[in-house]
């Protein structure tokens, strides 16, 4: 069998992660645009980290475009417009409501058995009894931050050292008897269950093996093209847990075996989830082609396959931001930069929000990329958008290698 192209598998890839569609001025994305990505995608990780956009507003951008942020929370929090939760998905995530009832059995083997670090908390003093008390207040006043209980104790050390109200609230958040209901400069709003969640979604818990099978069928329609293993990685639970899954899968003609080629020049075999399987084909024959240019968070999805953006692109994505600044060799929240079909450089960004300067720390061309004029005119259209999507009104580059490619950017602009 002869492998696929590298450049095929790249764009199916891109294709169903939503990457190849060219940026169209004057396209103003809509709730329902917002959520069908959600949706191809299976969820968005949530992130803390703020020098531009937190992440999960960051990989709607890269698929969409500017749009206004207030539009994607109202699919999350607003009663009107919800069809999306936040929820554990791999990591903290915000997840379809179509999606609520696979969580259930994992939020019941929370309930029973929370886990060694949970059984040490509720057996200190005072803790257990907390639970209810939390609860109670909520039930009468409605949601609450952690912020709205009282604290007298000692200071809290690291930030995951938290006081014993917010364990409280996480704890049973977790196992689905509260719910984020909101957000409020980032912090999360607990309120109960059953007054967020709607009424018209489905809560029959799928049984172990329907939930398990759905994550993996899901990972690997999202992914478009992977290992086992990266497949794997995409969804929920553990490698060696889902390893029987897959290969059950595969000997049902789900999963199927395709030969690839890959930047080195070697060839490894692939699953691609039948449903992909024409996409593959029209990637092949240049029915679907990789148009976009845009920036990726360095938690987009298009990552969550380890190790795929070196055997598919030749480049290796880092976050670097919990390293010391001595051993950063890009910087603290790079953005990679896409371009057709490749990953062509990546940016270390910063939103001077007072002064509306957007800031470019660093600006790097990958290796043998050359900055023509091609690829400037779709870099500096979509950093005109990207800098509307933050309303900075200036561009300001610190450290640019090569040196013209940051010089051609600024006139582009």
């Amino acid at each position: 069998m002869t492998p696929y192209p590298v450049k095929t598998l790249r764009i199916l890839a891109l294709h169903t992660q939503g990457l190849t569609t060219r940026y169209k001025a004057g396209n103003i994305p809509t709730l329902s645009s917002i959520y069908e990505i959600v949706e191809q995608l299976g969820c968005v990780q949530i992130d803390t980290l703020n020098l531009v956009q937190r992440s999960h507003y960051l990989v709607l951008w890269s698929r969409l475009g500017a749009y206004n942020p207030v539009d994607f929370d109202s699919l999350v929090y607003s009663n009107e417009h919800q069809l999306l939760f936040e929820g554990w998905q791999r990591i903290a995530s915000i997840i379809p409501l179509k999606d609520y009832r696979y969580q259930m059995p994992h939020m019941d083997r929370l309930r029973h058995d929370p886990g060694d670090w949970y059984h040490r908390w509720l057996a200190q003093e005072g803790h257990n009894e907390l639970l209810p008390l939390v609860l109670e207040r909520i039930q009468q006043e409605g949601g609450l931050r952690a912020a709205d209980f009282k604290y007298d104790g000692p200071k809290r050390g690291s930030w995951w050292d938290w006081k014993p109200a917010k364990v409280a609230l996480e704890y049973q958040y977790a196992f689905g008897e509260l719910m984020i209901a909101d957000r409020v400069n980032f912090h999360r709003v607990y309120d109960l269950t059953e007054r967020v969640l709607p009424a018209w979604v489905d809560t029959r818990p799928p049984t172990l093996e329907e939930r398990d099978r759905y994550w993996v069928e899901q990972a690997a329609l999202a992914l478009g093209i992977g290992t086992p293993m990266q497949i794997i990685g995409y969804s929920y639970y553990k490698r060696n847990h889902l390893k029987p899954i897959v290969e059950a899968l595969v000997s049902e003609g789900v999963l199927v075996p395709v030969e690839a080629e890959l930047m080195n020049g070697k060839s490894i075999t692939f699953l691609v989830h039948r449903d992909n399987l024409q996409m593959l084909q029209q990637a092949s024959e240049g029915e679907i082609c990789a148009e976009r240019t845009s920036f990726l968070s360095p938690f987009d999805n298009l990552f969550w396959a380890t190790g795929r953006d070196e055997q598919l692109w030749g480049f290796r994505q880092r976050l670097e931001a919990y390293l010391p600044a001595p051993k950063r060799t890009w910087g603290y929240f790079c953005l990679p930069i896409l371009h057709k079909d490749r990953l062509v450089g990546r940016f270390d960004p910063k939103l001077e929000r007072k002064t509306g300067v957007l800031r470019i720390k660093a600006l790097y061309l990958e290796e043998g990329v050359e900055p023509d004029e091609g690829l400037m005119r779709e870099v500096a259209s979509a950093m005109l958008d990207f800098m509307t999507f933050h309303h900075a009104r200036e561009l300001e580059i610190e450290k640019s290698q090569p040196w013209e490619f940051g010089e051609k950017l600024l006139k582009a602009l």
